[in-house]
């Protein structure tokens, strides 16, 4: 790596968007955050005791080499990025929980709560028939 960091920028922070989220209090949060994680590239984090939605979506603005292309007129989120922040040098991005999938809420409410996570109220289960399709109990 040569003496300027941001030579070698892949611009990681450049390609998603991460929202603070209520803490999950009841099974309806869960459930929630489930179906934030039925969605393509959506994923959902605690950090420091903080939940977080975060989209992968690139900028708008990042050029092909990963310079931003409105560098004068960026947003003050973005001027507030500190190089010790940065993703491409941290690796280990300090998450207490990272969710890609909703089975995975799914295991952490049972291990949290010590009970699995229960369907929304009036929506049947699906079973399956004599046949072996799937229809609505």
């Amino acid at each position: 790596m040569g003496s300027i960091l941001c030579e070698h920028c892949a611009a990681a922070c450049c390609r998603y968007v991460a929202i603070p989220l209520d803490k999950p209090e009841n099974a309806r949060d869960y459930s929630d955050m489930r179906w934030y994680l039925m969605h393509e590239n959506i994923s959902v984090f605690l950090e420091d005791g903080d939940w977080y939605i975060q989209f992968q979506t690139r900028c708008k603005n990042l050029a092909s080499d990963n310079r931003c292309k409105a560098y004068e007129t960026r947003p003050h989120i973005c001027r507030e990025y500190e190089a010790g922040e940065c993703d491409y040098s941290g690796g280990n991005h300090g998450y207490d929980e990272y969710f890609t999938h909703a089975k995975q809420v799914d295991a952490y409410y049972e291990k949290k709560t010590g009970k699995k996570l229960p369907l929304p109220d009036g929506v049947p289960k699906r079973r399956r028939s004599k046949s072996g399709k799937k229809k609505t109990a």
